[in-house]
């Protein structure tokens, strides 16, 4: 079948990543989490001081090196030769992502690097500005929502988990500080994508949103087919 670019685009919380690492594993595709770039250059900026300047942050994406190699439990990311896919998870860079990836050199270096990993399809990739800004043209194209509330739930289980010292009202602050300023930056902000199918997440398991997921990437692929054999018809 051919393969395709599919992008699942939406807010923190509404379930991305884990749909979107599991329909890329049902297809054999290769599953890239975007938002864990910029993480990676968040880390990076605060771990060498960098000043928060789009001048200075946009050096900084451009000269930091990130992998995405898949793991045992899920992907892994690799920063300057660092496994540091537990790092980026830390409550310091959760707290200066949002405002790192507002920088448009930040975002034009990032978005060349996705397009590229993209480029040849059999892609699944995640983030906010997938479907809108990197591959407007992209095949099947998702944008995943959910309750506030739901999302926040979500997002504290995950805290706990990784043995974080949080509680629901910091990461209700995180959320909807995170929301604002993704939907009002004036670069790449988050917004439904055109011709994105909309899922709202809130009382669906991930298998349902994959299964949802794949019924569309294989809707395309018969149509693709019969146009490929038939035409236009």
């Amino acid at each position: 079948m051919k393969k395709i670019i599919v992008t699942i685009d939406g807010p923190a919380g509404a379930g991305k990543s884990t749909t979107a690492r599991r329909v890329a594993e049902r297809l054999g595709y290769i599953y890239i989490d975007t938002g864990a770039m910029y993480r990676a250059v968040t880390l990076a900026a605060l771990r060498q001081g960098t000043a928060m300047t789009d001048h200075e942050l946009g050096e900084l994406a451009t000269a930091t090196e990130i992998q995405m190699e898949p793991g045992f439990n899920g992907q892994t990311v690799v920063m300057n030769g660092e496994d540091v896919t537990k790092a980026i998870r830390q409550a310091d860079v959760t707290s200066n992502v949002s405002q790192v990836s507002t920088f448009p050199s930040v975002r034009r270096a990032l978005v060349l690097r996705q397009r590229a990993m993209g480029f040849n399809g059999g892609v699944v990739m995640d983030g906010r500005d997938i479907g809108s800004v990197v591959f407007p043209n992209a095949q099947v194209k998702v944008f995943l929502v959910a309750d506030p509330e739901e999302r926040i739930r979500r997002r504290l289980a995950e805290a706990l988990d990784r043995g974080d010292e949080i509680d629901a009202e910091q990461v209700r602050n995180q959320i909807m500080g995170r929301d604002k300023l993704d939907s009002e930056r004036a670069d790449s902000p988050l917004v439904k994508p055109d011709g994105a199918t909309e899922i709202d997440t809130t009382r669906l398991t991930i298998d349902d949103q994959v299964e949802q997921i794949l019924a569309m990437v294989h809707s395309y692929q018969k149509t693709y087919d019969l146009v490929s054999k038939y035409g236009n018809f």
